[in-house]
C-alpha cells in the first residue's frame, strides 16, 4: 500500500497565503466542528459526503485535507488517491492548528 505524504499544520499555513489555484484544502469535519473554525479558504466536504462529490474533484489539482485530529482526513485521502487524485493529509489536524480560522 502506498503512503499517502502528510503536511504539517506549519506548512499548510505558509501555502493558505498563497494564491496557488492548483491547491485545495478540503476540511472533512461535521458541520458542528467546522462552526468552530475552519482554515482560511478551506473547502468543507464533510467525510461522509466525499464519494457522493469526488467526480467534482478535478485530478489536476492538489488536495490538503484536514480533520480535528488527522485520522478521518487520511480516511479521505486514502480513498481519494485509490482514486487517482493527488492528496496530502494535515497531520496533527485542527487540534494542531495554529494558524487563523474563519467562522
Amino acid at each position: 500500500m502506498e503512503q499517502i505524504k502528510e503536511i504539517t499544520p506549519e506548512e499548510v499555513e505558509k501555502i493558505v497565503g498563497e494564491t496557488d489555484e492548483d491547491i485545495v484544502i478540503i476540511d472533512v469535519r461535521e458541520d458542528e466542528e467546522v462552526a468552530q473554525g475552519m482554515i482560511e479558504g478551506a473547502k468543507h466536504i464533510p467525510l461522509g459526503e466525499i464519494p457522493e462529490v469526488e467526480e467534482d474533484l478535478d485530478k489536476e489539482k492538489n488536495y490538503i485535507l484536514v480533520c480535528r485530529s488527522g485520522r478521518r482526513s487520511m480516511n479521505a485521502a486514502l480513498y481519494l488517491h485509490d482514486r487517482g487524485y493527488k492528496v496530502v493529509n494535515m497531520v496533527g489536524g485542527m487540534l494542531e492548528w495554529d494558524g487563523e480560522v474563519v467562522f
